[in-house]
């Protein structure tokens, strides 16, 4: 029996398709490029353990979107927290 891959090569994997992916529809769908990397390096991993743990995940999911005009990996961000300074 074939081992299944480690989550880390899936991880890879997808983020790979998906840039690939996306710069296809740059080309040939007019969309919008990307400066620099898709995605963000690295990810993670987490063992959910219980439903109030999932529920608490499921919220950050659902409410992270909404940070992302003050998130330290965003270089357009509004705030000023390093004082005109980007990391």
């Amino acid at each position: 029996m074939v081992p299944a891959p480690a989550l880390g090569n899936v991880v890879d994997w997808f983020k790979t398709m998906t840039t690939n992916e996306y710069i296809r529809g740059v080309g040939t769908q007019g969309w919008a490029p990307f400066p620099g990397r898709l995605w963000q390096r690295g990810y993670y991993e987490r063992i959910i353990r219980d439903d109030d743990e999932l529920n608490r995940v499921r919220s950050y999911i659902t409410a992270n979107p909404s940070r992302w005009a003050t998130d330290r990996e965003n270089r357009d961000r509004t705030d000023d927290i390093f004082g005109g300074e980007r990391p």
